[in-house]
This record gives structure tokens, sequence and C-alpha cells, in this order.
């Protein structure tokens, strides 16, 4: 009893890491179909031969509701069931115990001098430059957008402000 109740935690463990895979909105609480394919292929489920990717994707259609895109974890537990020859959940056994004990798989960004330099936003010029602040953090709509200025400067002028500063009239100097 202990035993099946720690395969279907660890399960359950699966099935939300799976479905966060990839979508930082997500709950958890519900999975993708194109991370159920995923789950299925990165599980070892789909062999080729008995069970195929089409089969995985049809088991899917019809365990959802139909007007989701989703399935939760109930409807999960009904799709595995499924797959492991119609029974139910205990004759799939090791498809469960498979699927339990996986991690999921992302693929670690690579730090090369060519990507750090494409995205270092303190070497950027020109009008991507004023995209982003001096923390290099984006501005949103604000970077991305012409808002109007009406200082009566020409926009990328960068002494606004200087004129009065300029015109000043000097004072008068006696007359030696």
């Amino acid at each position: 009893w202990v035993k099946s109740l720690d395969v279907l935690t660890a399960l359950e463990e699966a099935f939300r890491r799976f479905a966060v895979h990839g979508d930082t909105r997500a709950t958890g609480r519900d999975l993708h179909g194109k991370n159920w394919s995923k789950l299925c292929k990165d599980c070892g489920v789909i062999d080729g031969k008995s069970i195929t990717l089409t089969d995985v994707d049809i088991v899917f259609s019809k365990v959802k509701n139909k007007s989701s895109r989703t399935i939760t974890y109930n409807q999960f537990r009904e799709a595995l069931s499924e797959l492991a020859s119609g029974g139910d959940l205990q004759d799939g056994g090791r498809e469960v115990a498979h699927i339990s004990g996986v991690t999921v798989r992302a693929t670690r960004a690579v730090a090369s001098p060519t990507v750090s330099r494409l995205t270092d936003t303190t070497k950027f010029t020109g009008s991507h430059k004023e995209r982003f602040d001096e923390t290099g953090r984006g501005k949103g709509k604000a970077g991305r957008v012409d808002l109007v200025d009406k200082s009566g400067y020409v926009s990328g002028y960068k002494h606004a402000g200087t004129y009065e500063k300029k015109v000043q009239p000097k004072p008068q100097q006696k007359p030696m």
C-alpha cells in the first residue's frame, strides 16, 4: 500500500514537472498536448511499434474535454491507463514506474562570446540603445513607441535644455 502511494506521488510530481516545462505562466495543474507528447517520448512510452506518436495524440484527444486544450492529473492517469492496453492503472505499472522516475531534460544556454556580445545592452547603438535604461532592463512600450516630445528640440538631440545657459546675457564689464 505504501509503495503504491509513493509511486502515485512520484507520478504526480512527474506530471507537474512536465506541465510547467517550457511555459513560465503554467501552474502545473494541467498538461498541454505538446508536453504530453514530450513526456511520452522522454519516458520511452513511444516505441514506434506498439505505441506511436499518433497513438499518443489520439489518446490525448480522447481523454481531454471537448473545449479544452489541456488535461488534468486525473485525465492524465486515464490516458496512461488507455495507453497501457486499455486496462486500469495497475496494468500499466511498468509505464507508470518509468514515468515517475523521469526528470525533465532542458537544453542549457551556452555562454559564447558571440551571444554575450549580441545580448549585452550596453553595446547597443542608435535607436536600439534607447529601448533600455541604465541598468540594461527594457523600457517596455516607452522604448518601442515614439512618445511625443513637446520640448521644442529635435528628437535625439543630446543637449536639450542647454539653450538658456548659452544665451544668458553676459555681465556688463566696466570700460577701462
